[in-house]
Order: C-alpha cells, then structure tokens, then sequence
C-alpha cells in the first residue's frame, strides 16, 4: 500500500541579519540618507562640494542592521578576538558588529576607544570588553586621511594588543588606506566614496 508522502516543513530563514548581497542597498541607503552635495565647510576648515554624515545610516533602525552584517563578513576571515574603534565614529559600528557576530555564532566583544584618558575612576583610555594582547579588529565609519583609526590602533598597540584588519564603512580615496597599510594593517572598506556618488547620480536622475 502506497503512503502518502508527508510535506516537510522547512524552517524559515533568518532574515533578522542581512548578508553581503544587502551590500548595494547599503550603498543606496548611503546615498539618499548621508550624502549631499552643495557648499560645505568641514571641521579642517578645508572647503567641499559634498558632504558625508554615515551616522545618517549607523544610527537608522534599518541601516545598523546593514552595517553590521557588512562589516562584520568583511573582518571575519581575520579570526579577530574584539572589535573597536575611536569614538563616535565606530560607536554604532562596533555595536552592530558585536550583535551581528553573536547572531552568527561566533561571539566577538567590543570596545571603544576614548579620545582621551578618562580623568576619573579606573581613568581607562579603552572602555569596553578587551581581552588581553586581543588580535582586534578596528572599524570607523568614513575613513579619511586614517587618522582617527590610527589614534585607535595607537591605543590597542599601547594596551598590548594587535590590529589584524582596519574596516571602513566608507572609503573616502583620500590616502587613508594607504597610511593603514603603511603601519602593516590590512585594510577592508564595504564601500567607497565613488561608489555612493554613482548611487546619488541614479537617484536624482
């Protein structure tokens, strides 16, 4: 006698952390959120055409979510024991890494680095979870000339860790990655400067 076949259920798949192919939604969402383009004075005093707010994207319920699955498929391979990074740029990041990473089965802690010694209390530079001489991961969300991430790779030298892999959410191709690479560290970026502006020329076409 012949059985009917049973349907198997299959489970349904954890959308909750979006993957690499998220990349170029990302990228959008860099675009029409963060990016403006017009007269803009920055904080070096330097004059420019556009202007780059990525906390329009870290700190959006949709794009931390984003941001975090993208940096984190990018410092993976580097078997890193902490993720970090000077604030404010690497706050969001470095939260959204450390959930990401949990979520993927493979736990990472986070930190942060201050700008400066706290005056008070244990008057620690690096706050956070920062495991001894740590192979760390060090993130920022729009890498200029690097110097914001090499304050933090000063840091992590200082506390007897290692810097395995520099990640940006954005490149801005103004010699950052290069001055990284300079100081022996990989460097990663989800995505470039170029490639937002491609993504806004779409949209106001």
């Amino acid at each position: 006698m012949l059985c009917a076949a049973r349907s198997v259920r299959r489970p349904t798949p954890n959308r909750t952390i979006p993957d690499v192919h998220d990349d170029q939604i990302l990228v959008r969402l860099l675009a029409s959120r963060a990016y403006r383009e017009g007269e803009f004075t920055l904080s070096s005093g330097r004059k420019s055409s556009f202007y780059l707010d990525a906390k329009q994207v870290t700190y959006d319920p949709e794009g931390i979510r984003l941001v975090g699955a993208a940096v984190h498929t990018l410092i993976a391979p580097f078997r890193v024991q902490a993720v970090g990074g000077l604030t404010m740029g690497a706050d969001a990041i470095v939260a959204s890494v450390v959930f990401v990473s949990a979520e993927r089965g493979a736990p990472i802690p986070g930190f942060i680095v201050r700008k400066e010694v706290k005056q008070h209390g244990l008057q620690k530079r690096i706050e956070g979870i920062f495991p001894p001489r740590a192979r760390v991961a060090v993130v920022e969300d729009v890498l200029t000339s690097g110097a914001s991430a090499l304050r933090a790779v000063d840091a992590v030298r200082q506390a007897g860790g290692e810097v395995a892999v520099v990640a940006a959410l954005v490149d801005r191709q103004e010699g950052g990655a290069a001055a990284i690479e300079h100081e022996g560290i990989a460097f990663r970026a989800v995505t470039t400067l170029e490639e937002i502006r491609r993504a806004f020329a779409r949209l106001e076409g």
